[in-house]
């Protein structure tokens, strides 16, 4: 459990670039902004239809009676709507990253500048970068199923769900977050997961603390630059390299 609670604390070393370096950081908020609108639209849009729709899926309650029919669709309606924002949560950081990533790769840069001084950068081809992408989606749909099967336990489906979901979806989220710094050390998709899973706990522990905080409403906003800052020092941890500030030369 140290090492779980050490990524949590990850997270929070990126929160402190947000006084370190407020400027590169403010920049970040919007791109986040504008996805987390989008999304939370998609959100908002889906609660209203998804009465509906669960109707429309499960034609085979209405015989049930009442009481019986509509303890079942409340039940696949939490489950579809849980898998829904586990997988706009893992959408969200994609999207993100793609649509501000001249933002983020700033904030990288400018971790890597404070605390290693070069910043690496080995080339990454575009159909690589593409595919890794496409794999990293395709595990948050896993996610997003993984939970929503949980969610259809009767009691304590949706509970056990959200955590489900949120130790399945904070994996991802690490991964999608970390694989910058560690794609620019010259790492492919499988270097990145055998050093991911050597730091198992540690990953989980940052991953899961980025996918609570994002639950919150707007949250993900602020938090989004804190993450990308705290995926450059999880990054540089499981590379084996420092992560903390040099001290100052005395004079």
């Amino acid at each position: 459990m140290r090492e779980f609670w050490r990524g949590v604390k990850t997270l929070v070393d990126g929160f402190r670039w947000w006084r370190r370096r407020p400027g590169v950081m403010a920049a970040g908020l919007v791109p986040a902004a504008i996805v987390g609108a989008l999304l939370t639209g998609a959100l908002v849009a889906l609660g209203f239809a998804l009465a509906g729709f669960v109707e429309l899926i499960t034609p085979f309650a209405d015989g049930w009676g009442e009481a019986w029919a509509g303890l079942f669709r409340t039940v696949i309606g939490i489950a579809l709507f849980g898998g829904a924002v586990v997988l706009s949560i893992a959408t969200f950081t994609a999207l993100t990253l793609v649509v501000g990533e001249s933002f983020y790769d700033r904030i990288w840069r400018s971790v890597e500048r404070e605390i290693g001084g070069a910043v690496p950068e080995t080339p990454y081809g575009f159909l690589a970068s593409v595919a890794d992408g496409l794999g990293l989606f395709g595990k948050g749909v896993l996610a997003a199923l993984g939970a929503g099967a949980v969610a259809l336990v009767p009691v304590v489906g949706g509970p056990a769900g959200a955590v489900v979901g949120a130790l399945l979806n904070g994996r991802v989220l690490a991964d999608e977050l970390a694989s910058h710094g560690l794609t620019a050390r010259g790492l492919d998709a499988s270097a990145r997961a055998r050093l991911l899973r050597a730091h198992r706990a540690r990953v989980l522990g940052f991953g899961v603390a980025v996918h609570v905080c994002f639950l919150v409403p707007l949250a993900a906003i602020v938090v989004m630059p804190a993450a990308v800052a705290g995926a450059a020092l999880l990054a540089r941890h499981v590379a084996g390299e420092a992560t903390t500030l040099p001290s100052p030369r005395r004079a």
